[in-house]
């Protein structure tokens, strides 16, 4: 039976003493290991970063326009029956 086992990789990154000050303190406030607190940070400003690429944004004119098309839709073109009825085809035939 095999063990799951933890692994790590090792990152290394030049840091102003100034800088590493800062982060020395932050850590000791927090009652974490410097390596910890970094670790923590970087993961969270990750997650935000990535996060932030995940949300769309409108401007009001934009927003608008949205919620007007979707309280208001317009009538589906020749094209999108055609896609529909293809569709409809589709599903029935993979029954």
């Amino acid at each position: 039976m095999a063990q799951e086992q933890n692994r790590t990789a090792r990152i290394e990154a030049r840091i102003t003493p100034e800088a590493l000050a800062v982060v020395k303190r932050a850590a000791e406030i927090q009652g974490r290991s410097v390596s910890d607190f970094v670790v923590t940070a970087a993961q969270e400003a990750a997650n935000r970063t990535i996060e932030e690429t995940q949300i769309i944004r409108l401007s009001v004119e934009d927003q608008r326009a949205f919620a007007e098309a979707i309280l208001n839709p317009p009538e589906p073109t020749p094209a999108l029956r055609r896609a529909f009825r293809r569709h409809r085809e589709l599903i029935k035939g993979a029954r």
